[in-house]
């Protein structure tokens, strides 16, 4: 039965889960084997602060849940207690303690007898820190001085001698921090390491050599042609996503050569939404204006064929971390940031809310076009 993260997923489902997380599998990964969103992964391996769970054991003489379906199918053809035993090959006893401790006869199910069951055995010993006071003390000072764990057992190893019951491991500190479930140390010290990651990383956790959301045969920006360069022929473009509050977004686009800009209404980022519009909003201008098209590396436009074949120009894409390779976008939008300020929804903007916002900064005299305007610089090349 599913207990953590969203509905549906299944205890071996989990276990997969587990198992590929300690092999140092990227939650994307994880997401694409078993076919659940990310949120989910990531969900349940932050219940657990990133640490794998040990595989859960039956002891040896317990139940099963085919032996606790007999019984619920024998209670619901009215069978005895001990007809029920005879057929199992147990006590007597045994079945009749099951069925007390699960709601009685006539609400016994065999689902939720398992479940109790296995949540009942867990019994978690308490940790070091939870049973020593002292220590628990000093370790959270520690955490609040900005020391890091590791650091602060160290200091306890060099200052304490071995028996004092001063000492600790780096690694219970951590799981101490990360699984909140022990209630020994409070979850703000978090905020005082230094990573601020919200789960304790594997070791063998590594993204290296593993596939990683990948634009398929993104052509690079060394290989756009020189004249996008030098801005001396109009009709090359950049582009990208801003972002606004929450899920709320829309697509800039910036000519280079005249800085004319384009707003494009998006209801969601995602690459089919994102390639319909801009492909509609693109054939709105003149073919000869519609050669190049240079974005970011986000996924949104993962679909870039389909964005040239029905619009025309080449889409090329900017080296990773490197927005100066697209710095007419940038400042773009940092001047739409007048207009629609970090932190605020976008999600009443309508196409022509927007396209009286462009109009606004297309109309505006420009110190790099000096003091010309967008508009100015476009208007001759349409005729």
């Amino acid at each position: 039965m599913a207990r953590l993260g969203r509905p549906g997923m299944s205890d071996t489902q989990k276990r997969e889960l587990w198992d590929r997380w300690k092999a140092g599998e990227s939650i994307s990964g994880i997401s694409r084997a078993l076919g659940r969103p990310p949120g989910s992964i990531f969900t349940i391996v932050k219940s657990n602060g990133g640490y794998v769970p040990p595989v859960r054991q039956r002891r040896a003489g317990q139940l099963t849940l085919h032996e606790r379906e007999s019984i619920s199918r024998g209670l619901a053809r009215g069978d005895s207690i001990r007809e029920i035993a005879r057929t199992l090959g147990r006590a007597a006893s045994t079945v009749s303690r099951e069925i007390a401790r699960n709601k009685g006869p006539a609400r016994y199910r065999a689902v939720d007898a398992e479940d109790r069951a296995w949540d009942s055995a867990r019994r978690r010993q308490p940790c070091l820190l939870a049973s020593n006071r002292p220590l628990r003390d000093f370790v959270a000072d520690k955490l609040a001085e900005d020391w890091p764990p590791e650091q602060i057992s160290g200091h306890l190893a060099r200052v304490f001698v071995a028996g004092s019951g001063m000492r600790v491991s780096h690694e219970t500190i951590y799981k101490s921090l990360f699984i909140q479930a022990r209630g020994v140390l409070a979850k703000e010290l978090q905020k005082h390491l230094r990573s601020r990651r919200p789960t304790r990383r594997n070791i063998h956790n590594t993204v290296t050599g593993q596939w990683r959301s990948q634009i398929k045969e993104a052509v690079s920006i060394s290989e756009r042609p020189a004249e996008a360069d030098d801005r001396a022929i109009p009709g090359h473009w950049e582009g990208y996503l801003l972002l606004g509050r929450g899920l709320t977004q829309i697509a800039t686009v910036v000519e280079r050569s005249t800085r004319f800009t384009v707003l494009v209404q998006l209801d969601r980022r995602e690459m089919a939404t994102v390639t319909a519009r801009l492909s509609a909003r693109m054939l709105d201008l003149p073919a000869c204006l519609r050669k190049s098209l240079t974005w970011d590396r986000g996924m949104e436009l993962a679909g870039h064929k389909d964005v040239a074949a029905a619009t025309g120009p080449s889409v090329y894409f900017a080296d990773p971390q490197s927005p100066w390779q697209r710095g007419t976008n940038e400042n773009t939008n940092r001047l739409l940031r007048q207009y629609m300020p970090k932190g605020t929804s976008m999600e009443h903007l309508t196409q022509e809310d927007l396209d009286g916002i462009a109009l606004k900064l297309n109309t505006r005299p420009r110190k790099t076009l000096d003091f010309d305007t967008p508009a100015d610089r476009l208007e001759p090349l349409l005729r």
